[in-house]
Order: structure tokens, then C-alpha cells, then sequence
């Protein structure tokens, strides 16, 4: 069954860093715009970043504007994250935009994130801890 696999959480202090890795499994990864997404305990899904087919588009969530910058190459997609808060915690998925309009749900509800993207991952948790 193709989907995505997460890689490159951790335990990091606030301030810090991480670099969030995506790839797919089963499908080409270029063929799709890609989100990653978070939940932390006890919190519904919510869109961090989105970027386009080509890469030449990406949106973030205003969240983390200037702290986190999604990229994709070499068929991977990736979210660096900088500055990092204890608010930042939580598990971190990467999903398939499957709609013809790329990347505008991937703020959505949650129930219009689990309509319009797929191929969801296990995620791979961040934990932003002193």
C-alpha cells in the first residue's frame, strides 16, 4: 500500500533545531504537491507547510513563518525546523495533497485534511523539551 514515511524527530531543546525528512513508498513522491502536518496530545491535525509538484511554490502556517521552511529535492521532502518551541511538540506527518488545487485545504479543518490528503505516514515525533 503506497504512503509516506517520516524520519528525523527527536528530543530538542526550545531554540533548537531539526530537520524532518519525507519519502515515498510505492508512488512518486513529484508527482504530488506534499503538507506536513502536526498533532500534539490531545489536539486535532493541523497544516505546518505545503509545497507544490515543481517546488516552486510553498505556504506555512503563520505559526511558523520564519521559523520553519519546507523544500523538497531529490524525490524527498523536507521541513526544516529552527527556533523551536515547546509549542512545536507533537507527532509530524507528510501527506499528499490529492485535490486539483494544491495546497489550499492543507489549513483546513481536519476532517477537510483527512478528505484532501492522503497516502498518510506513521509520523515521527518531535518532542521540544528543556
Amino acid at each position: 500500500q503506497a504512503h509516506f514515511m517520516e524520519s528525523g524527530g527527536g528530543l530538542v531543546q526550545p531554540g533548537g533545531s531539526l530537520r524532518l525528512s519525507c519519502v515515498a513508498s510505492g508512488l512518486i513522491t513529484n508527482d504530488w504537491a506534499v503538507a506536513w502536518f502536526r498533532q500534539a496530545a490531545g489536539k486535532e491535525r493541523e497544516g505546518v507547510a505545503c509545497i507544490s509538484e515543481n517546488g516552486l511554490s510553498a505556504t506555512h502556517a503563520d505559526s511558523v513563518k520564519g521559523r520553519f521552511t519546507i523544500s523538497r529535492g531529490n524525490a524527498m521532502v523536507y521541513l526544516e525546523m529552527s527556533k523551536l518551541r515547546p509549542e512545536d511538540t507533537g507527532v509530524y506527518f507528510c501527506a499528499a495533497d490529492m485535490t486539483l488545487a494544491p495546497c489550499t485545504t492543507a489549513y483546513s479543518t481536519p476532517q477537510r485534511i483527512e478528505d484532501d490528503f492522503g497516502f498518510w505516514g506513521q509520523g515521527t515525533e518531535v518532542t521540544v523539551h528543556s
